[in-house]
C-alpha cells in the first residue's frame, strides 16, 4: 500500500508565499507523475502543476510565473513553491501520485487527504 503525506498549507496575505510538500511512502517501485490539484467551494478539482519522473513539468495557465514545482525522485517527494499568492488561489490543495507501480506490479493512482490554503486580501 502507498501513503501520501502533505504539509505546508495555511493562511497568508495576498502577495505572500507558501510552500507545499508531499511525500509518498510504502511499497513503491516507481512513480510516473507527481503533482498538485486544487478545489475551491462550488468548483471542480483542477490541475495546478505536475512533474514527470523525467523532470518535465506542466502548469496551469493561472499559476505560470508564480508557482514552481519540483521533485526529488529518490525521496518520492514533490514540492510546490507558491509566490505572489492571490485570494483566488484559496482552495483545498491535493497531492496526487499517478502511475504508481508497487513491487507486485500493480499500477494505481493515489491522492493525499488535502490541505487548506487560504489567501486573504
Amino acid at each position: 500500500q502507498v501513503q501520501l503525506v502533505e504539509s505546508g498549507g495555511g493562511l497568508v496575505r495576498a502577495g505572500g508565499s507558501l510552500r507545499l510538500s508531499c511525500t509518498a511512502s510504502g511499497s513503491i517501485f516507481s512513480i510516473n507523475g507527481m503533482g498538485w490539484y486544487r478545489q475551491a467551494p462550488g468548483k471542480e478539482r483542477e490541475l495546478v502543476a505536475r512533474v514527470h519522473s523525467t523532470g518535465s513539468t506542466k502548469y496551469a495557465d493561472f499559476v505560470m510565473g508564480r508557482f514552481t514545482i519540483s521533485r526529488d525522485n529518490a525521496k518520492n517527494t514533490v514540492t510546490l513553491q507558491m509566490d505572489s499568492l492571490e485570494p483566488e488561489d484559496t482552495a483545498v490543495y491535493y497531492c496526487k501520485a499517478d502511475g504508481v507501480r508497487d513491487h507486485l506490479g500493480l499500477l494505481r493512482d493515489y491522492w493525499g487527504q488535502g490541505i487548506q490554503v487560504t489567501v486573504s486580501s
